[in-house]
């Protein structure tokens, strides 16, 4: 059984029991077992934590950027080791998805992240000389991250964007590895090891997984600073409530249905586009992204008719992917059914795919609007993988009454015609949709998520568990993990440097 990275050092787990993953893509579990640590790992990784955050505060800012610069180019140099685990333990695509694309943005999260430890802006740093007042954003101790299952390498908790935001926060990080890919994550704390060489034992640490009970009391740990989860709305849930039961901030990114408003003028300038965008969009890594855009709305017609149908055409022609796991697949056969409890109509898939792969068939739902503002949540049923739930509305009215039901999201978009001829529905559609999302889009799909300063990946509850925070874009998403620190009257050599 593989060993744990506490305090410095990769060591035998104090295991309560063990776990493997399983390969998608032929349903088999893979060898390499796993241990489910105790209180014992959970109580000494906490402590060690606790210590490093000590000796953090005395670290010059650059001595984190060099760390997150060498761990970069250690997993650049260990590109495709790490993309093939990737690969096996996710059923993701080797190419492009992985070692193309996912494990780039991870590296450059990384650089980005060593660029914010050395850019003092966004501490926001004010100093009032009259009042001989100053306040500066502060790291705000050791940052537990849990990663989830369908980025292995750019959300990773060791690797991804929570991970490099925490460390140029100046916050030491325990990472928890995802049931799903522990070999993946293995292999990227072994060179987020390495490259702490120089650090302070304790900096960097990982386990794979633990029990519930331990999960819980570690969330709300006096000795944690914060704690960033991305993954289940149950699961993440109940974190929050222990984190919320003694003030502990937890930011978490839950559930989204990112809803997709098509207007009529659209399907008249550019319907073959718009059957691709969606198509492309629903069953991109088998629907299984934060973004994916689960409900898409329009109104009554000829053109919307021949849209559902050639967009369920699309979706019978496409092969199943595989999903994530079997857990994956329970929950999205699970939600299927609870969105066609509640009035949707199947037009295509529904079941779990054929064969041995770990997959279910690409699967579109129709609702009209007014069974949908019947029903608005339990319609609003995150269906995690390949399955879009199309509502149908009677006028723009109903589909300002659809918006007014629905949660927050972490995206929406107005697909319009350029011709301006739907311009006085989106001026009456567009500020209800806002208010509901982090990130409003016109005339694209959601499912990208730019790596900039500009971006802001979360939005209002249950898209994440804090509105005025994002995921996604450095240096912005480092101040979840800080605490404002005001000094008064203290002696200028005794100031933080920022300060002086």
């Amino acid at each position: 059984m593989h060993p744990v990275l506490i305090d410095g050092h990769w060591r035998p787990a104090d295991a309560t029991g063990s776990f493997t993953a399983t390969n998608p893509a032929t349903g088999e579990s893979l060898a390499d077992a796993y241990p489910v640590s105790s209180a014992n790992d959970v109580e000494e990784a906490l402590a060690a934590a606790a210590r490093a955050f000590c000796e953090w505060e005395k670290l010059p800012r650059s001595a984190l950027a060099d760390f997150l610069r060498k761990y970069a180019d250690l997993v650049d140099q260990r590109a495709e080791t790490i993309a093939r685990a990737a690969h096996e333990e996710t059923g993701l695509p080797y190419e492009p998805r992985l070692k193309g694309v996912e494990l780039p943005r991870t590296t450059g999260q990384l650089r980005q992240a060593a660029d914010a430890c050395l850019d003092p802006a966004w501490r926001l740093p004010v100093i009032d000389e009259a009042a001989n007042l100053r306040s500066v954003l502060q790291p705000i101790g050791p940052v537990l991250v849990l990663g989830p299952n369908n980025f292995p390498l750019a959300f990773n908790g060791i690797s991804g964007g929570d991970f490099a935001a925490a460390v140029a926060a100046g916050c030491p990080v325990i990472a928890k590895a995802h049931r799903s890919h522990p070999t993946t994550s293995r292999l990227l704390a072994e060179a987020a090891h390495e490259a702490a060489a120089d650090l302070p034992p304790g900096s960097v640490q990982m386990i794979f997984a633990v029990d519930h009970a331990d999960g819980l009391a570690m969330v709300a740990d006096p000795r944690l600073g914060a704690a960033a989860f991305t993954g289940s709305r149950s699961g993440g849930l109940r974190l929050k409530r222990a984190a919320d039961e003694v003030g502990k901030p937890f930011f978490a990114e839950l559930s989204a249905i990112n809803p997709v408003i098509v207007l009529p003028g659209t399907l008249v300038e550019r319907f073959d586009a718009m059957v691709d965008e969606t198509a492309t969009s629903g069953l991109m890594g088998a629907g299984q992204f934060c973004t994916n855009p689960g409900l898409i709305i329009t109104l009554a017609g000829d053109d919307t008719e021949r849209f559902v149908a050639a967009v369920a055409e699309r979706y019978a022609a496409a092969a199943p992917q595989p999903l994530l796991g079997p857990g994956v697949l329970k929950c999205l056969a699970e939600s299927v059914s609870t969105l066609q409890a509640a009035g949707a109509k199947l037009i295509q898939g529904g079941e779990a795919a054929e064969g041995a792969a770990i997959a279910h068939q690409n699967t579109l739902l129709r609702i009209d609007g007014a069974a949908f503002l019947a029903q608005p949540d339990a319609l609003q049923t995150e269906a995690f993988g390949p399955c879009t739930l199309v509502a149908v509305c009677d006028d723009i009215e109903q589909v300002r009454q659809v918006l007014s039901t629905l949660e927050g999201s972490l995206t929406g978009c107005i697909y319009s015609a350029t011709d301006g001829s739907d311009d006085a529905a989106y001026d009456e559609l567009a500020p209800v949709l806002a208010a509901r999302v982090g990130r409003l889009l016109n005339d694209k799909m959601p499912t990208g998520v730019a790596v900039s300063p500009a971006m802001n990946h979360g939005g209002p509850f249950p898209a994440t568990g804090h509105p005025h925070f994002t995921a996604v874009g450095l240096p912005a998403a480092c101040r979840r993990f800080t605490r404002l620190a005001c000094f008064d009257n203290v002696r200028p050599h005794r100031l933080p440097a920022i300060l002086r």
